[in-house]
């Protein structure tokens, strides 16, 4: 990959960062995606699920929808995601069906990733199409927020438990 390249790809995955820190401000768990093609957003997501009670909420979801609206159309040809943490099998599977060209992710996620870590999905050579991958871009910032965001998380449970068993 050509140092321009990877300069693009470190610009939109900084833009998939903000998303998943806004994610966070709602108290969400923090992924962010975008989808981009030829330099221009087409949609643009955070993880929703726990807000909207919608377990398919999650940011490549919003941004796949986002952006099917946008250009009219669900086969997203020519496209680039960016997301800041490895797809699961739910949102690898919408990749596939919308005929994204390319999908570029942070931090890996050796629970339920289904780009690689887990499964591929989306380089299954039984599908009818598959994506190029570029993992790891950007990794240590993305895991980082997500481990800071559990520690944070564990940290409000514990307390809260602290203040119950006080009264």
């Amino acid at each position: 990959m050509t140092d321009s390249q990877n300069n693009i790809d470190e610009y939109w995955m900084g833009e998939a960062l903000k998303l998943a820190q806004r994610a966070w401000d709602e108290g969400e768990i923090p992924v962010g995606a975008v989808l981009v093609r030829e330099g221009e957003v087409l949609g643009q997501g955070w993880n929703r699920s726990i807000g909207s009670h919608d377990p398919s909420a999650h940011a490549e979801m919003m941004a796949i929808r986002e952006a099917g609206v946008r250009i009219g159309n669900y086969r997203m040809l020519d496209t680039v995601l960016y997301v800041t943490l490895e797809p699961c099998s739910m949102c690898a599977g919408a990749l596939v069906h919308g005929r994204i060209s390319r999908l570029v992710f942070g931090a890996t996620d050796p629970k339920t990733g289904a780009c690689g870590s887990v499964m591929d999905i989306v380089r299954h050579p039984a599908l009818n199409h598959q994506l190029q991958v570029d993992a790891g871009v950007m990794a240590e910032p993305c895991a980082k927020l997500l481990s800071d965001f559990f520690r944070w998380r564990r940290a409000q449970k514990k307390a809260a438990r602290g203040n119950i068993s006080g009264i």
